[in-house]
């Protein structure tokens, strides 16, 4: 007889929930792209039906059906196959909600930096030229077709519509009149701010190759005669004038000398008491999380030149441009808020 080891085995569930991210991740992202969930919005189906309609392997389809349902992406009933309302939201190319896009080039783009991951570490940069052949800046390769763009951009804009509402609610911006959110995309932000306080007018500001998406999205929705559209270069074009300006998730796409030429440029632009709205997700104060942000930061650390910041920071950033009362609450959203004013003279 042995004696039993008097120090137990530490859990080994945090090393065995890791091993098998990725295998969940890959479920999705297959599903999606061979067109399950899209298949599926109509009502339910049989594996037999569902192989059959996207020309797929019976029995393998059956296996991938069944990991769905048990990641909850899709449930099982009466023998046949549904979407989870999770599912028809997000994972549908017909829902205004959808994440398809960046969940795409997640899949297809990020999943090959990401491979790479301990060579940026290594190096401490982007992995766009390892995988690619590419240098940055990165979007100008990636999108060279607009039915690509539209979609990313649409991606997007399901992550906007989950978090620009929180983003708005998180600080008063009730003291401005006019915002001009800075490569705002399909002005989802600028929308939820427009809905928030009922005087405020707003101006979307972006590339010109994304005004016709974000005049389109704008025109769906009741704010639409307080949001306008503009085209532009937020590096090289002057700035629409306005009281606040915003930058939701991009900041941590740019180095540092771009940070902060951007934001001389705001603060040029802001009148005195004019504020500057950031939407980004905050690492705590001593980087320890939350695990969001710690992962957003890696991502960028493969696939930009930027990263992700604590309040103080930010704050330290901002401070250097002029400007003060520097604010952050944390959401329950995938972004946080930080809300900073130009300083008097």
């Amino acid at each position: 007889m042995t004696d039993p080891d008097p120090v137990a085995d530490p859990d080994p569930a945090v090393v065995l929930e890791l091993l098998a991210a990725f295998r969940r991740s890959k479920v999705m992202f297959a599903a999606l792209k061979l067109g399950v969930f899209d298949l599926l919005v109509s009502g339910g189906q049989t594996a037999g039906l569902i192989a059959e309609g996207l020309g797929i392997h019976t029995e393998a389809a059956r296996r991938l059906l069944d990991a769905c349902v048990g990641l909850g992406l899709l449930r099982w009933e009466n023998e046949r196959y549904h979407n989870t309302p999770a599912a028809t939201a997000y994972l549908t190319k017909t829902s205004p909600q959808r994440l398809t896009g960046y969940l795409n080039f997640s899949n297809d783009v990020m999943w090959g930096l990401w491979a790479h991951l301990d060579d940026a570490v290594r190096e401490g940069t982007h992995r766009w030229k390892q995988v690619y052949g590419w240098d940055a800046p990165i979007f100008s390769h990636f999108f060279q077709t607009p039915e690509r763009k539209r979609e990313f951009l649409m991606g997007m804009h399901g992550f906007g519509v989950i978090s620009s509402p929180h983003v708005v609610r998180a600080v008063n911006l009730a003291p401005f009149q006019h915002l001009v959110d800075l490569g705002g995309a399909t002005g989802h932000l600028a929308v939820a701010a427009c809905r928030q306080y009922p005087h405020l007018q707003a101006t979307v500001f972006d590339l010109p190759d994304a005004v016709s998406l974000a005049e389109e999205m704008v025109a769906t929705t009741e704010v639409a005669n307080r949001v306008r559209v503009i085209g532009g270069d937020f590096f090289t074009d002057p700035l629409p004038p306005a009281d606040l300006y915003a930058l939701g998730r991009i900041l941590h796409d740019w180095d540092e000398p771009k940070i902060h030429q951007l934001l001389e440029r705001i603060h040029a632009g802001l009148p005195t008491g004019g504020g500057v709205l950031i939407a980004e997700k905050l690492l705590r104060d001593d980087k320890t999380g939350p695990s969001w942000a710690q992962m957003q930061d890696l991502n960028m650390l493969t696939c930009t030149e930027g990263r992700e910041r604590t309040l103080a920071e930010y704050a330290a950033l901002l401070e250097q441009h002029g400007f003060t009362q520097v604010q952050g609450v944390v959401t329950a959203s995938p972004l946080d808020a930080v809300l900073a004013m130009k300083r008097s003279t």
